[in-house]
């Protein structure tokens, strides 16, 4: 038998995926399901917003850009265990990978040097971002233990808020019984606001539960 008819009868016998099913698994993967707050922003927050701060172009009003999740760890200075403990935590409740931060300088009087790795950083965007800002709103927050609202002191004069949170275990992907330590975390919620006002308008629209309104 020639070789050219022993090939081609070697690769008629191979297997093909079916057409069909070809096509209900590239559907599948292109198939994107819109994040319900970035729903909500597009059909209700936009609208109350033009009516509330009597903006005339649409593109005056503000938008949520990302949300940086940021764990400081003092404790890594000794033990770098922690961080990669925090890494690893840090990714479960996320979903997203994130970057080590290392020390700009150093501080003797905490043994401190510079480039030594001493936090963990994630900056979600787009339907990640909401898909978070919707979970910690509905499923996080209320899992605080005499939870009445959140402080709106945290502004910083740009239009961005930094949400401080001491246990990282209220995230219920996170398995307290596995957890060697409790971690705290700051979330921090940058808009184009511009002014801390707006950004507060942005932010209650979404859901976040501020206790009361104190901004001037």
């Amino acid at each position: 038998m020639a070789k050219s008819e022993k090939k081609t009868q070697d690769t008629k016998q191979q297997p093909k995926a079916a057409p069909k099913e070809k096509a209900v698994k590239a559907a599948v993967a292109e198939e994107k399901i819109p994040a319900r707050l970035y729903e909500k922003y597009k059909s209700e927050i936009i609208q109350k917003l033009r009516k509330d701060f009597s903006y005339k172009n649409v593109m005056e009003v503000p938008k949520l850009q990302k949300i940086v999740v940021n764990m400081g760890l003092g404790d890594a200075v000794q033990d770098q265990k922690v961080l990669e403990e925090a890494v690893k935590e840090l990714e479960t409740i996320t979903g997203q990978k994130p970057s080590v931060r290392a020390a700009k300088k150093s501080i003797s009087n905490f043994k401190l040097r510079e480039g030594m790795k001493i936090g963990a950083k994630v900056t979600l965007r787009r339907e990640i971002m909401f898909e978070f800002l919707d979970r910690l709103i509905t499923v996080v927050l209320p899992r605080v233990r005499d939870f009445k609202g959140i402080s709106d002191k945290s502004f910083d004069g740009k239009g961005n808020y930094t949400l401080g949170v001491k246990e990282h275990i209220i995230f219920p992907e996170i398995n307290v019984d596995k957890v060697p330590r409790v971690l705290g975390m700051d979330i921090t919620f940058v808009t184009n606001a511009k002014s801390d006002n707006e950004a507060h308008a942005l932010l209650t629209a979404f859901g976040l539960p501020f206790r009361k309104k104190e901004i001037q």
